[in-house]
């Protein structure tokens, strides 16, 4: 009485089992939910800098002018360019967040990541032509 178990057939044949990936098929959702993570990672850590930048405030005018140099400057002005995309799409990918996960829109959710990235791209680009002076 021997019965057939799932994966026998498997086991049985010769070279490795060849199992099909639990993520197959919904790329669009995990890419949205690393760069979801990866973005408030970096928003986190951006805050943190920030609270460590407005403390030279306590060192006195000087020193606060003297970062007031550094931090304008193109070369440095293309970090604030990132901190916008980070943010424009870290929102823009928790609108779709929410429709998908209240399932107003779990059929789109490929196309609403593609357009928060596009809408996001965009947005990040005038940023980027404003602050580095192009427009």
């Amino acid at each position: 009485m021997s019965a057939t178990l799932p994966g026998d057939v498997e086991r049985a044949a010769a070279g490795p089992i060849r199992r099909k990936p639990a993520w197959r098929g919904r790329t669009a959702g995990l890419r949205g939910f690393v760069l979801q993570r990866l973005t408030g990672v970096a928003l986190v850590v951006y805050l943190y800098v920030h609270l460590g930048v407005l403390s030279l405030l306590l060192f006195g005018e000087s020193s606060w002018r003297d970062f007031l140099g550094i931090v304008t400057a193109k070369s440095f002005l293309v970090f604030d360019v990132v901190l916008i995309g980070a943010v424009l799409f870290h929102a823009l990918n928790g609108i779709r967040v929410a429709l998908v996960g209240s399932g107003v829109a779990v059929r789109h959710e490929r196309t609403l990541l593609r357009a928060a990235i596009a809408i996001g791209a965009i947005a990040t680009a005038y940023a980027a032509l404003h602050l580095l002076g192009g427009a």
